[in-house]
Formats: C-alpha cells, sequence, structure tokens
C-alpha cells in the first residue's frame, strides 16, 4: 500500500498547489497597452469606465461601482441602504467572517440564522421566523458551490437583500447572474477570486437612490477613495470576457470529481436544487463525516495537502467563540454549528487545469482512505 507523503511518501502532485492566477496572453495584452497609453498611472481612464460597463451589461444591472475590495462593497451595500446603530441584519450564521463584522462595524445587529443541511447556505426556510420590526436588511451569501434561491428569499418580504456573490462570480442562479438577484449585488476581485487583481470589488445597485448614496459615501472631495485603479480594471476585462466558459469548465470538472470518489464513505459534496442554476465554485464544498471516512478534519486536511490538493478546513460558524451579546439567534443553530465541525473545501485553481488533474485529486482523496488507519495514529 502507498505511503501517504504526511508519513513521508511521495506525493501525488509533486509540485504542489497550482499557481493563480494561470498565465494569460489576453491580460498580458492589455497590460502591454495601459503601459504604452500611459493609463496606468492615471486618476482617470478608459478601464474603470468601461469594466463597471461590462460588468452592468454582464448582469444586468443598471449600475455598477468599483472600489478596493468584496469587504468594502459589502459595507458601502449596508451604508447604501441606511443601515445604522439599533438596526437588525439578517445573515446565516455559517458565512465569511468580514459580512458579521461589517454589521458590527455600523453599529448594527448580526441576526444569524440556520442553513441549509445540503449545502450550509442560508436556508430559506428559516428567514421569517428571523425577521423583526428592527430588520434593516438580509445578506445572502452563495458559498463553496452552495447556491441560495434567490426568488424565495427576494420575495414579499420588502427588505432590501445584499447578495454577496464574491464566492460565486458568473455563476447562475433561477436564470439570472449570481449577485444581480438583490437590490445590492457583491463582486470580489482578491488574488485567489475567479476574476483576480489581487485586491478589489464591485457593488452592483439597482435603484438610482441607493446608487447615489453609495457614491457620495466612496466620495472625498473630487475624488473615490478605496478606488480600484485604472490598471486593476484593465486586467479584468479580458477576464470578464472568459468567465462564463470558464464557469461552464469548473462545473464540469466538478462533476467529473464526484463521479471518481463515488463510494468514498463520508465526504459528500455540497448540494443544490435550484432550477435552471449553475454553481460557480471559487471553493468547492463538501461536508466530511469524521466517524464514516475514518479520519478528523484537521489529518484529512494535512494530508491532502501534503498530496499537493490544496483542500481547506471550512469557516467558523460567527455564533461558536462569540459572546452571546454580539449578535441574535434565530432559533436552533444546529446546521451551523455541523458545517463549522463538518465543512471542508478543495480550492478551485486546480478545476482550470483539465481533467488529468480532477484525477489526481480523486487519487489523492482515495489513497488517503485507503490508508485511514496509519494515518489516524498520529492524531
Amino acid at each position: 500500500m502507498e505511503t501517504p507523503a504526511l508519513l513521508g511518501g511521495s506525493p501525488v502532485r509533486p509540485g504542489g498547489f497550482p499557481d493563480w492566477p494561470l498565465p494569460d496572453d489576453d491580460v498580458r495584452a492589455i497590460l502591454e497597452s495601459a503601459y504604452a497609453d500611459g493609463a496606468w498611472g492615471k486618476y482617470h481612464g478608459n478601464f474603470i469606465r468601461d469594466l463597471e460597463s461590462a460588468l452592468a451589461e454582464f448582469h444586468g444591472v443598471p449600475h455598477v461601482l468599483t472600489c478596493a475590495s468584496g469587504t468594502l462593497a459589502v459595507e458601502v451595500g449596508l451604508r447604501a441602504l441606511k443601515v445604522g446603530p439599533g438596526d437588525e441584519v439578517i445573515l446565516a450564521a455559517y458565512d465569511y467572517e468580514a459580512n458579521f463584522l461589517n454589521v458590527h462595524a455600523l453599529g448594527a445587529l448580526p441576526v444569524l440564522v440556520d442553513v441549509d443541511p445540503r449545502n450550509a447556505n442560508l436556508d430559506p426556510a428559516r428567514l421569517d421566523e428571523a425577521i423583526s420590526a428592527r430588520t434593516k436588511a438580509i445578506i445572502i451569501s452563495h458559498l463553496h458551490g452552495g447556491l441560495v434561491p434567490m426568488s424565495r428569499m427576494c420575495a414579499s418580504h420588502g427588505i432590501p437583500v445584499i447578495e454577496d456573490a464574491a464566492q460565486a462570480t458568473g455563476a447562475t442562479v433561477e436564470g439570472k447572474k449570481a449577485g444581480s438577484w438583490g437590490d445590492i449585488g457583491i463582486l470580489s476581485f482578491g488574488g485567489s477570486k475567479l476574476l483576480c487583481v489581487g485586491r478589489g470589488g464591485a457593488v452592483l445597485i439597482r435603484d438610482p437612490n441607493v446608487y447615489q448614496r453609495a457614491k457620495v459615501w466612496l466620495s472625498r472631495g473630487v475624488q473615490q477613495w478605496a478606488a480600484l485603479s485604472e490598471l486593476q480594471a484593465a486586467v479584468l476585462i479580458p477576464q470578464l470576457k472568459k468567465l462564463p466558459q470558464w464557469t461552464a469548465n469548473r462545473h464540469e470538472r466538478v462533476t467529473n470529481l464526484v463521479a471518481l470518489l463515488d463510494g468514498v464513505p463520508g465526504l459528500t459534496l455540497f448540494e443544490n436544487r435550484v432550477a435552471d442554476s449553475v454553481p460557480a465554485y471559487y471553493k468547492v464544498g463538501f461536508f466530511l463525516d469524521s466517524e464514516q471516512f475514518g479520519l478528523s478534519r484537521e489529518i484529512f486536511v494535512k494530508a491532502l495537502r501534503a498530496e499537493g490538493i490544496a483542500f481547506d478546513e471550512g469557516f467558523r460558524a460567527s455564533h461558536i467563540g462569540r459572546s452571546a451579546n454580539r449578535f441574535r439567534a434565530s432559533g436552533t443553530l444546529t446546521e451551523a454549528e455541523r458545517a463549522h465541525r463538518q465543512v471542508v473545501m478543495l480550492h478551485h485553481p486546480v478545476l482550470s487545469l483539465g481533467n488529468e488533474e480532477i484525477e489526481k485529486v480523486a487519487q489523492a482523496v482515495r489513497k488517503t482512505y485507503r490508508n485511514v488507519n496509519r494515518l489516524r495514529g498520529i492524531e
């Protein structure tokens, strides 16, 4: 039996994790163009304008503002909706931590709701019981390839929705692009994201009055503070053009991976039952049942990373380790606690390298499973 890399054997992928972003001739060409015409050093040029127009067209929304990060974009959205002290903002108890902290930054109270047991994303069935007279906004994140049925989330409540598509840029949810369902949509262009420039984000806005408030808050005199640069915008334009094909490729490769992992106990892909939808897979989310698989999540992740496969543990649930006065829990948070314990995530770059690399991911997982008795000895 082949020795796991964690125990000194040869890794399945000796070169380690693939770099991101991948080399791209179109990105190189537009960088050279920005250098040639001096746009790389200008306050105002054509690239930001062109990018915001392209994002608006791609998502079918009238207004787009770019900014320095996806985290800032969420804060801009909350401020544009006039969220402030004494207000409540609903979000999933399992979510990216910055969303919880953004609510606190405005003096509002996070209201945590449980997640869908099939994909650790906000459970629409839990929304009604969370709403109170103080509810000012709802933040909905699409996480780890999971999707939230947005038609149910945006209907009949009369409460503004911020749709966080930072992990789902390019995904389709019920026939529309992720980020385009809510009153406000959020994108992120961080160094590991599906559209990547190291840092950056965007706010997608429908209402012109909300757009104006967001624009004013980001303004300091004649300049926007925390702005995206012309050079960053230039690099994003060719990536956006290729995003639909990249999204289709990643989806196909995740489907192949699941087939290759058939029969491995205790490892379950996040499930989506949202009609007319295609996930984007920034992270590929799985539930790891340690009892069935035979290893703790910590050792599973260490073993796979030693094989050169970029698995990570999931997020910490927002209510875990925090004082109860920092949030209001709506009902039990049983599934969020399960996600806190069980979620593992495969980082997306390997999905862009073809099916040979997908086979290596499956090979590494099966190799780890075959060696659970040996690996269990290091726990």
